[in-house]
């Protein structure tokens, strides 16, 4: 790489796709460049699953480019169907601009925004979105695009075959003009995206060399996938969430704490910014002494999202537990509770597992312990009293709360 930016980034195992390496390359070796990323207002919060394009972002910040970070309001009133096998369920103005405000407290955990040459700015699509009427829109674009091109995108064609939408089939169009939009409002030249996200991006950069004669940029993200090789996020069922009112950031931090041994150098150069020769060293370490790099990975992926307060609360919550101490400051979940509960159905409401075939193999297995007692009958039942420790196997401790 002829640019120390794009060396960071591939060294780090961010880039997954570029539409233009070498013009890329001299555009970032002439100056600061805008580049946008995006996010549909889903959810009231990002999950880490957002977060690999998120922390590209972040290296473009550092190294003196200026974010635009786009939130979907328009779009997000169509539904995505990239990456989808069905549409998405439309959701009312209440709940859009909900999302929208999540979207944005979980975006300023990452970026720096401000006035500055290089500080982030948010973006709404339906600020722009909303000045057209349909007729208005088919008028300005709608020989910009060709049925047979967008039917050779791959997020098309995978729904094609479960009934896709006209709704769902504008949406690369929108997405599209988003990044005409910012190419002519804030010189936007580069869009960052997940390897899902690529063929409406391609789009947008078609669309500005028709509209505008000039070049844009796209550079993809690979995926993040959980142990089972599944996408992280919301729709799968397996988010981690950034905002700490929808996940504490002891949980957060457990999440990292938790990544299996042959990802830990993966998670390091993805989600921290320590220097890669410490990350070598790191990665190579063996045994008992591997864990004290997931602590590491764990702390500084919670500090970047959640700052050091918290990130330290959390890494004294986890000692304490681990060595058998105060657990005063442990994840809580109240559950509603008059009498005794079978352990199956107390594991259950307390979220601990998602049924009760999965908690009487987790009994049977010797991995359930409450107040300290292993549990190891799973037709026992447990007395309501105001507060309970359970702990699912060895890292995950929970103390459930009757109301």
């Amino acid at each position: 790489m002829k640019n120390d930016l794009l060396h960071e980034l591939a060294a780090r195992g961010f880039i997954n796709q570029t539409s233009n390496m070498d013009g890329l390359t001299q555009r970032l070796n002439q100056g600061p460049i805008t580049a946008y990323l995006g996010s549909d207002p889903t959810a009231d919060s990002l999950h880490v699953g957002h977060l690999v394009p998120v922390m590209m972002m972040r290296w473009f910040q550092n190294y003196g480019n200026k974010p635009l970070m786009l939130v979907g309001g328009a779009t997000g009133r169509i539904g995505d169907p990239s990456g989808r096998d069905t549409g998405r369920p439309m959701m009312t103005e209440e709940v859009l601009a909900k999302n929208v405000a999540g979207l944005k407290k979980s975006y300023s955990k990452f970026l720096r925004f401000g006035e500055g040459a290089s500080d982030a700015v948010m973006v709404d699509n339906y600020d722009w979105m909303k000045n057209y009427s349909h007729l208005d829109f088919l008028a300005q674009y709608g020989t910009d695009f060709t049925v047979p091109r967008m039917l050779s995108m791959e997020s098309v064609r995978r729904r094609l075959e479960n009934g896709m939408t006209f709704l769902e089939f504008n949406y690369m169009t929108f997405q599209a003009v988003d990044f005409l939009t910012l190419y002519k409002e804030y010189g936007c030249e580069l869009q960052l995206c997940g390897a899902d996200q690529w063929g409406n991006a391609i789009m947008g950069i078609e669309l500005i060399r028709k509209k505008m004669s000039k070049e844009a940029f796209v550079l993809s993200t690979s995926l993040i996938t959980d142990s089972n090789g599944n996408k992280i996020g919301k729709s799968a069922g397996n988010a981690v969430w950034v905002n700490e009112d929808k996940l504490s950031p002891y949980d957060y931090y457990q999440y990292f704490r938790n990544t299996p041994d042959e990802l830990v150098e993966k998670m390091l150069k993805l989600f921290t910014e320590i220097p890669l020769d410490e990350i070598e060293r790191l990665s190579h370490l063996q045994g008992a002494e591997l864990n004290e790099a997931k602590k590491i990975l764990a702390f500084t992926a919670t500090e970047i999202a959640h700052g050091t307060d918290a990130a330290r609360a959390a890494e004294n919550t986890a000692t304490s537990l681990f060595g058998g101490g105060d657990a005063a400051t442990m994840p809580t979940k109240e559950i509603e509770m008059t009498g005794p509960m079978g352990v199956l159905d107390f594991l259950c409401a307390a979220g601990l597992f998602d049924s009760k075939s999965d908690a009487r193999r987790m009994i049977e297995q010797g991995g359930v312990q409450i107040d300290g007692i292993r549990i190891s009958d799973w037709r026992a039942t447990i007395e309501a009293k105001p507060e309970t420790v359970v702990q699912r196997g060895k890292k995950t401790y929970l103390k459930v709360v009757v109301k």
